[in-house]
């Protein structure tokens, strides 16, 4: 794996104050937020890109409410947010917004993706593992709630699974019973 780093930067913001460092891999650069001193088995939320509910607000998904849930659990216990580059179950943002389309249409998140020739999450975890290796962390407190992102994590140890627990909304409750039925979400 060819990973190039930045340096270290402070990073003031409305949850707490942080740290960051940018880890490139390829075109997609991804960003590590943390808060020291990180323990040895510290809070750890791996977090996919997603534009339209982590920077807009959507309320199609529960992203954001997610991403503003770790950033509040790491600024308490100290941890890290490993925010992914991989929008859109990593199918892009162009074809993001295409599934949406369908899903005005009426089918759901995965059969949306499926209708556009993409599985279910097309995501990939092998930089999270360089990442931790890179921190020297062996062991943590994974929050979520994907089965697939607990199983990805081979050569971390997971101590324990942390849920993230949300509010619905009228807007993404069959998203939510989508991901529960069809992906194993443990909501």
């Amino acid at each position: 794996m060819n990973i190039e780093t930045s340096e270290i930067a402070q990073l003031p913001s409305r949850f707490g104050t942080f740290k960051i460092q940018t880890f490139k891999e390829g075109h997609k650069e991804h960003l590590v937020i943390f808060k020291e001193p990180l323990s040895d088995t510290p809070v750890v939320r791996v977090h996919s890109e997603c534009l339209t509910g982590d920077a807009i607000g959507s309320l199609k998904c529960d992203c954001r409410d997610q991403l503003e849930y770790a950033l509040q659990e790491i600024e308490e216990h100290n941890g890290m947010v490993i925010y992914l580059r991989q929008e859109g179950r990593n199918i892009g943002l162009l074809n993001k917004v295409n599934a949406y389309a369908l899903q005005d249409k009426g089918l759901d998140t995965v059969e949306a993706n499926h209708q556009l020739g993409f599985n279910a999450d097309e995501r990939s975890y092998e930089i999270v593992e360089y990442i931790l290796d890179y921190f020297g962390i062996k062991k943590i407190k994974l929050l979520t709630n994907n089965p697939k992102k607990i199983e990805s994590l081979e050569g971390i140890e997971i101590v324990e699974r942390l849920p993230i627990v949300t509010l619905s909304n009228k807007h993404n409750e069959d998203y939510l019973k989508t991901k529960k039925a069809k992906m194993g979400h443990l909501l």
